[in-house]
Order: structure tokens, then C-alpha cells, then sequence
């Protein structure tokens, strides 16, 4: 796998004091929203706060992730003074088309260019927020090699459709809307990333949503605060009792493997190519989140 993405963390431009103790919460991706969250007013102030940041800061393995305006609003601005600052990764916002990924690479690519910076070397995400963004998903997850995920904004999404979210009913408002994006990404071999949960001070329905889009398939959660951060990872990081099996399924392999048997078989179940892979992405996940060192099962 490429990286953990268990928890993407909003954060606004605008802070300067938690722009500096972003690398303190833990989240796995820094998102730093120079959009909704900034007045008109605090743009360019906004703008200049993150280049520093991200060109003076260390933030060490944490992926730093930008949350730009619309091209028309300020977004080329934004783009080139990310790109000179080194970010990882451009989110575009209100993402409704292939065109608009190609649009804003075209931009990217400018970027790269005028600064020195290597080609191909700025990744970007696409949030989707709007019906034609949902339908068009899978057009847009294939637009662009650079893409590393597509997201889900689900606010801008549900006032489109008429509705609201409804996170104490398991949010069927927005199930298509998941599924779209989720299956999208799947198809397309990048992260599949979830929209934020509002009420910060309700852990419970926030471990049922996180649980939910896990069993959905998604790669991870948007978060607004930094309490929500250790909730949506643990979600997202296998258990011991997960390592365990995983570790059982890889041993029963390779035991009928090394005896020349086309049958395997544990606990009275047949273990077949899908069983294998998904113990195999058990372990690279727990390996990644620093849970699993990989000495169980060579020892096994």
C-alpha cells in the first residue's frame, strides 16, 4: 500500500497557531483549506500562512494536503504558491467533472515548471459534493494519474439533493453517494477518503459512521477536530485479534504451498485467492499504523 489515510485533518488557513502544532495531532494527512473555512477577506493572508508552513515546517511523514479555491475564485494563485512550497497533494473542491481534474493539472503543470519543481511530482484528490460530481465518479477517479484519491463532501451534497444528514439514522441520505465514490475509487486503484462528522462532541455516533464506511470499504475519514483523530484511526487500524487471523490465513498458505497441496483449509473453512489477499492487506495496514512489526510471522 502507499500510505496510511485513515485521517485526512482539516485545518484552517487562516490559524497560524495550528498550522504550527498540526504535525501534534496525529492524523495521518494534514488538510490545510484555504476555501469555505476563509473569508474573502483572509485569502491572500490565508495563502501566505501555508506556503510558510509548508516550506519552513517539518512535518515529517505526515502527508500535507491543500484545500484550494475554485480556479475563478483565486485557485491559480493558490495552486502556484503551493506548488512552490512543495505540498504533496491539491485537493480540488466541488469537483463535477473529468474536466476540472484537467483543468487544474493543466495548472499544476504550469506550476511545476516555473518553479523547478518535478514534473508530476504535485499529487491531487478531487472532493465530490454535488450530484453530477457523484455520478460522474468514476470519470473522475480515471482522469488523471496524478490523482491519489477522490472524497466525498456530503454538506454541499445533501443541500443539493433537498435533504439533510440524518448521521443518528446510519445515513441513508447519502449511501448512493458513498457507494458511487467507493466503487469509483476501487476501480481506479486510489483512496476512496469520507466526509467529515460534525458534532464533535458525539464520539459514539462517530465510531458508528467510522465503522460503517470501513465496512463500505473507504480508506479513511475527514476529521475537524483533533479529538475525532485517535477515534476514526482506531476504526481504521486492525485489531490484535484481526492480526491474528490474518497471521493464521498467510501460515495455512504457506504450509500447503511448501507440501505441493491445492487444497487449504483452517477452522473447517476453505481459504481461497480473495481470503489470502484481504489477510495480506490486514497485515500492511497494521505494519503501516506501527502495529505489526512483521516478527510474528516469521517466527510463525
Amino acid at each position: 500500500m502507499e500510505r496510511l489515510r485513515r485521517t485526512m485533518m482539516f485545518l484552517p488557513a487562516s490559524n497560524p497557531g495550528m498550522l504550527r502544532d498540526a504535525i501534534l495531532y496525529g492524523a495521518d494527512s494534514i488538510m490545510f483549506d484555504l476555501e469555505d473555512s476563509i473569508s474573502i477577506e483572509e485569502k491572500d493572508t490565508s495563502r501566505f500562512l501555508v506556503f510558510q508552513a509548508v516550506k519552513t515546517l517539518d512535518f515529517s511523514s505526515t502527508e500535507t494536503v491543500v484545500r484550494i479555491n475554485s480556479l475563478d475564485s483565486g485557485g491559480i494563485d493558490d495552486v502556484h504558491a503551493m506548488v512552490r512550497a512543495g505540498i504533496n497533494v491539491i485537493r480540488l473542491p466541488k469537483t463535477t467533472s473529468a474536466q476540472d481534474v484537467l483543468d487544474t493539472e493543466e495548472v499544476i503543470l504550469e506550476a511545476e515548471k516555473a518553479c523547478g519543481r518535478e514534473t508530476g511530482s504535485t499529487r491531487m484528490m478531487a472532493a465530490i459534493e454535488d450530484p453530477r460530481g457523484v455520478l460522474n465518479a468514476l470519470s473522475i477517479a480515471q482522469s488523471s494519474p496524478r490523482l491519489i484519491g477522490i472524497a466525498l463532501g456530503a454538506e454541499d451534497y445533501v443541500t443539493a439533493m433537498k435533504t439533510r444528514r440524518y448521521p443518528e439514522r446510519g445515513s441513508q441520505e447519502i449511501f448512493f453517494a458513498r457507494s458511487m465514490i467507493v466503487h469509483a475509487a476501487r476501480a481506479v486503484g486510489i483512496a476512496a477518503l469520507d466526509t467529515v462528522f460534525s458534532n464533535i462532541n458525539d464520539s459514539e455516533t462517530l465510531r458508528r459512521e467510522t465503522e460503517l464506511i470501513r465496512q463500505l470499504g473507504f480508506d479513511g475519514k475527514s476529521v475537524i477536530h483533533p479529538r475525532q483523530i485517535p477515534v476514526v484511526n482506531s476504526v481504521f487500524t486492525p485489531s490484535q485479534t484481526e492480526i491474528e487471523k490474518a497471521l493464521d490465513i498467510i501460515r495455512a498458505i504457506e504450509q500447503a504451498n511448501s507440501k505441493g497441496s491445492g487444497v487449504i483449509a483452517l477452522n473447517g473453512k476453505m481459504i481461497d485467492k480473495p481470503i489470502v489477499e484481504r489477510a495480506e492487506r490486514v497485515l500492511a495496514l497494521a505494519k503501516a499504523a506501527g502495529v505489526y512489526t512483521g516478527q510474528e510471522e516469521q517466527e510463525g
